[in-house]
């Protein structure tokens, strides 16, 4: 079970502007991830808890950030619930989309689960409810992937696949590269992996 912490980088500075304490397994269910984020000084400012069932899709989502909360699952599409901080309102969204996606490493690991990409496979679409930080407001994005290389490297607890995939966003253009090794991403736009302290699972 990998437990770690990842840095989550401003996009247009560079800076930390949270740490995400993370642990994430495969299951009898599929794949579950669970963090905490806190600021760089330590204050708890938010947590993530993902579920994956056997094919990828989200059995159930849980995120926090500040005193919002969003609730979700794949049912329909994609249905969640995003509740405001004071708590006197939740509103209810559904979108024909396959997954959920965010700022926290939990969700490319989870995309990449959905798709099953192979080295020699074309590039695959997919859409997504992006939840975006502060306030969890859900976006529908649609985006392209493929895995352009995968290499085994030798390590000192045994050999460690290292998947490398192009993302495009389908209303940009713009493209950037993920590297995930199992179920920890080792590189990404805005993602830094400051510590891990047992190896990436593999899944079957």
């Amino acid at each position: 079970m990998p437990r770690g912490r990842y840095s989550l980088l401003d996009p247009h500075d560079h800076t930390p502007f949270a740490h995400e304490h993370f642990q994430c397994a495969p299951g009898p269910s599929g794949w579950r991830y669970v963090a905490r984020r806190t600021t760089p000084a330590g204050d708890d400012i938010g947590s993530v808890d993902l579920t994956l069932d056997a094919l990828g899709r989200p059995l159930r989502l849980e995120l926090h950030a500040g005193d919002w909360q969003v609730r979700g699952a794949a049912l329909d599409g994609v249905t969640w619930v995003r509740t405001d901080p004071t708590g006197t309102e939740a509103t209810e969204g559904n979108v024909p989309a396959h997954a959920f996606t965010g700022t926290s490493p939990a969700f490319l690991v989870a995309t990449t689960r959905l798709l099953r990409l192979t080295p020699s496979a074309s590039a695959t679409r997919v859409r997504l409810v992006a939840l975006t930080d502060p306030v969890l407001a859900p976006r529908t994005v649609d985006q392209s992937w493929a895995l352009v290389n995968s290499e085994t490297h030798a390590t000192d607890n045994g050999p460690l696949t290292v998947d490398e995939y192009q993302v495009t966003a389908l209303d940009t253009g713009e493209q950037h590269t993920v590297h995930i090794a199992g179920d920890v991403v080792l590189a990404a736009p805005g993602i830094e992996l400051e510590d891990l302290d047992s190896p990436p699972s593999t899944f079957s």
